[in-house]
């Protein structure tokens, strides 16, 4: 078997590849490269000249060939990876006749606890929708902003005593809705300081969050070393870094309770497996980082249903705009209003906040045909918080 193209396929803000052999069996993959999506495009067609004519089974020799072909890393690239890694995974469990999970040592289990995404404007927003996902069935909510998703557009400021005390308001009330059935990921989106982090997680421990998700920025791993070490309650990071070295140096330094791994960037489904073999060793569970479309929570329900060290895993809702769309697009954004189930021919569902392990060959999605007509690709837009003052805010 051959791989005889590549392609890259645009939809709505989706990046995929699609990979085609001489037998007739394709793969499907997904970028995770954000605002970067064109520039890893470009990656994948450069990627694709190595491809062509090459065994599609050859997994790992091609991940090792296109991570160390250039000597440079970053979102792009590794976006780029990350889907065709995914892809030729696909085509593997398809030519073998199993699910790709069986490819990587079998089920660890039957089914896969989930967490539903949360949003909320407003104190009263974020509440009603964690009670809505416990009358879904759902037993942990995330995406879970103790500080609102409120519009990029709108300039921020708030004295410090009342943002973290807002905040932790904010999480009692949610916790008094929901009682002790719900675990609570609460997701910081990198906005503290690790001074802040700190008395942010001493105030807010007495309510159990699970975790506290990417506290402050991740460029310093001193910095969530420093925080993980002040504080009881578990944190949980990784979703934008893109490599097992520095999964391996924040593990070595006690700097994180929960790895998350995203499998668009950190490699894919060899990557996600590498990263969590690691963290097992360091006596870690991996969350994998899952905010983009169906074909991204195909791939994850892979690695979830193989490794023994999962968590749980992100399961945004596939009934609407992506995750990123809906966080991170201004006021003014034209989205084309459109359900991601519409564009795929297979959407796992939740049942009591747990998916069943699929018996689907290879990761058992695939784009309906002709979606990047009926929903052309959009670049997204550069859409940056900023203070009342003017300068950057992280949202």
């Amino acid at each position: 078997m051959k791989i005889t193209d590549v392609q890259v396929i645009g939809v709505n803000r989706f990046l995929y590849v699609k990979v085609f052999t001489d037998e007739g069996v394709t793969g499907i993959g997904e970028s995770g490269a954000w605002g970067f999506l064109d520039a890893s495009r470009e990656v994948v067609n450069s990627f694709k000249d190595y491809l062509i004519g090459k065994d599609p089974l050859r997994i790992e020799h091609h991940w090792q060939y296109m991570y160390r072909c250039f000597h440079f890393r970053g979102a792009a690239i590794m976006g780029a990876l990350s889907a065709i890694d995914v892809a030729l995974w696909d085509i593997a469990g398809k030519w073998f006749g199993v699910p790709t999970y069986v490819l990587l040592g079998g089920k660890s289990r039957e089914k896969i606890r989930t967490y539903y995404h949360v949003i909320g404007t407003t104190t009263e927003e974020l509440v009603a929708d964690c009670v809505k996902a416990k009358e879904l069935g759902y037993n942990a909510v995330g995406h879970l902003s103790p500080f609102l998703d409120e519009p990029r557009g709108k300039p921020y400021f708030m004295p410090y005593a009342q943002m973290i005390e807002e905040a932790v308001e904010r999480v009692r009330l949610i916790r008094e809705a929901v009682g002790n059935e719900m675990d609570l990921c609460l997701e910081l989106h990198r906005r503290l300081k690790p001074g802040e982090a700190v008395a942010f997680a001493h105030a807010v421990e007495k309510y159990h969050p699970f975790f506290l998700e990417d506290p402050t920025t991740p460029d310093n791993f001193d910095s969530m070393a420093l925080i993980a070490d002040k504080t009881n309650v578990p944190i949980a990071t990784g979703e934008r870094i893109h490599t097992i070295q520095e999964f391996e140096m924040l593990l070595s330094r006690n700097a994180m309770s929960y790895a998350r791994p995203s499998l668009g960037v950190c490699g894919g489904i060899t990557g996600a497996k590498k990263i969590a073999a690691i963290a097992e060793a360091h006596g870690v569970q991996i969350v994998p980082h899952n905010p983009l479309s169906p074909v991204s929570t195909a791939a994850c329900i892979q690695i979830a249903a193989a490794v023994d060290n999962l968590a749980i895993l992100e399961l945004p809702d596939h009934s609407t705009l992506s995750a990123t769309e809906r966080f991170t697009s201004s006021e003014t954004s034209t989205a084309n209003q459109f359900k991601q189930s519409d564009i795929v021919t297979w959407v796992p569902e939740a049942k009591d906040g747990f998916i069943e392990v699929p018996e689907r060959n290879g990761i058992g999605i695939d784009l309906i045909e002709g979606m990047e007509e009926n929903y052309p690709y959009q670049r997204r837009d550069i859409n940056t918080r900023l203070g009342i003052d003017g300068a950057v805010v992280d949202q």
